[in-house]
């Protein structure tokens, strides 16, 4: 019940008195102004808390072609993505803090055109971005009003994605809000289809279990057809019937309903969101057309 991480004893997490890693999280406070829970997770393994926060005060603090403001905004943008409202109200106040304009805060609507023309790849980077192309950088550099010059651009797709790659290690590592979070808004589940999140028994009423017993049921019913299936063909080993199963579990745990939204998701995080429908899709399932896919090895 204490501490930052819903899975790391309290007695774990080094403290800003710990001389093992009170250099790396001072560092932290003066880049961040504090140190936050995640930086006190990240403080167990003090060489990559120290790299990681060079890499977020470069991104965030230092000079580019994006201002401070949108920077944040876009962090919000990418953590929304992924329903982590933890990053998200971390980064609300950091937006008001360097000024940011506290009407954009009410949604993705009311941002200016060009961090909503952000949209597109943002969802692509975050649930399929094997279906990114050519146009969609195109549409972006298109020279207008509202057009993205080539160093701005790389700076939001930097951002996006390690703002995507930061939610899940808040979710990994069950990282709690901020004592001056809202708790009630801020601790939701990390995707309208998952029931891993420590919060998600609190946040969903209990429902979380209901759900998964009806996913279960589904598998089971699945699993049945399959072994029906082997009786009828001749031939079939145990390894590709070993297979076969692993592909069913895994297809239901990874490509639920895409039409069913969690009712608890938080207007906090839904106002950032438009299609929110939209999110990871198996790009291998067999018997369908697999996109094109770019491999270097």
């Amino acid at each position: 019940a204490r501490g930052p991480s819903t899975f790391i004893p309290l007695g774990e997490i080094p403290q800003e008195g710990g001389e093992s890693s009170l250099h790396h999280l001072l560092g932290a406070f003066v880049s961040a102004g504090r140190v936050d829970h995640v930086a006190m997770v990240m403080g167990l393994h003090p060489q990559y808390l120290s790299s990681f926060w060079k890499t977020q005060y470069l991104l965030l603090r230092m000079d580019g072609p994006l201002p401070y403001h949108k920077r944040h905004y876009i962090a919000i943008m990418a953590a929304a993505r992924h329903r982590c409202s933890y990053l998200v109200g971390l980064h609300m106040g950091e937006f008001l803090q360097v000024g940011g304009n506290p009407a954009w805060l009410q949604g993705l609507h009311c941002a200016p055109q060009k961090l909503r023309n952000l949209n597109e790849i943002n969802k692509l980077l975050a649930h399929r971005p094997w279906l990114i192309t050519k146009e969609h950088i195109e549409a972006l550099l298109k020279p207008g009003e509202d057009s993205w010059s080539l160093a701005e651009l790389v700076q939001a797709l930097v951002l996006l994605t390690h703002y995507h790659s930061l939610a899940s290690f808040v979710f990994g590592c069950g990282i709690k809000p901020e004592e001056d979070q809202d708790v009630e808004s801020n601790c939701w589940a990390p995707s309208p289809h998952s029931d891993s999140s420590p919060a998600s028994d609190d946040t969903m009423g209990g429902s979380g279990g209901t759900d998964a017993m009806q996913e279960l049921e589904v598998l089971m019913e699945r699993m049945k057809l399959l072994q029906e299936n082997q009786l009828e063909e001749d031939g079939v080993t145990q390894e590709e019937m070993a297979t076969r199963f692993e592909l069913e579990k895994t297809e239901s745990l990874l490509v639920p309903s895409s039409d069913i939204l969690d009712p608890s998701l938080q207007s906090n995080i839904r106002c950032f969101l438009e299609d929110p429908e939209f999110g990871y899709k198996d790009f291998t399932r067999r018997g369908e057309q697999a996109p094109p896919t770019f491999r270097a090895q």
